[in-house]
């Protein structure tokens, strides 16, 4: 990825109830040696724990920076396939009106499996691991990632937007009912 290697580190990532998880991350000023470590070992602890998707403040780096990598996987069986994509100071540009509810699992909620509603489709727009603003629109599954992510950076975890606690379900209770739920739809585009 770089013109040099880099060793690749799992990072431990924080759980539901370490404060830093709600605290608003601060703007990537400089994209530079450090950050594309971190960037190396958020693709390798996303991979290595299963995630889609994973947010520099759940590795205790309060920064506006996260990786959208779905695929199918032991979490996420059904997953769209795409190319792992660190995003730096993402955010939301336009969204559709409609929007779906679906199944949300986080690696710093673990064990726990909820509902949410979320906008179907988005335009987004970040800047990539060498700096250059990118701009597209994703949607569905791959939707579901960025704003899911996106509330990592702002202090908010999946768990605040389900409706009603006793809804949530253990990833065992998940994977039992996985049969009967529908398919996921892939990105409309692919980073």
């Amino acid at each position: 990825m770089w013109p040099f290697v880099m060793r690749r580190k799992q990072l431990s990532v924080l759980t539901l109830g370490d404060p830093r998880l709600r605290l608003a991350a601060q703007p990537v000023e400089n994209i530079d040696d450090r950050l594309q470590q971190l960037i190396n070992n958020l693709l390798w602890t996303a991979e290595k724990a299963n995630g889609v998707g994973i947010a520099a403040p759940q590795v205790g780096e309060s920064l506006q920076l996260f990786i959208v990598a779905s695929y199918p996987n032991l979490r996420y069986p059904h997953a769209p396939r795409m190319q792992p994509t660190p995003m730096i100071n993402p955010r939301i540009m336009a969204h559709s009106d409609e929007q779906v509810i679906g199944w949300e699992g986080c690696l710093s909620v673990p064990d726990q499996r909820g509902q949410v509603d979320r906008w179907r489709e988005i335009e987004v727009e970040y800047r990539d691991l060498h700096g250059h603003l990118k701009r597209q629109v994703f949607t569905d599954f791959v939707a579901r990632i960025f704003q899911h992510e996106l509330d990592h950076l702002q202090g908010t975890v999946f768990v605040d937007h389900v409706d009603d606690p006793v809804t949530l379900l253990t990833d065992a209770e998940y994977f039992a009912q996985l049969d009967s739920m529908p398919v996921i739809a892939g990105p409309s585009e692919q980073a």
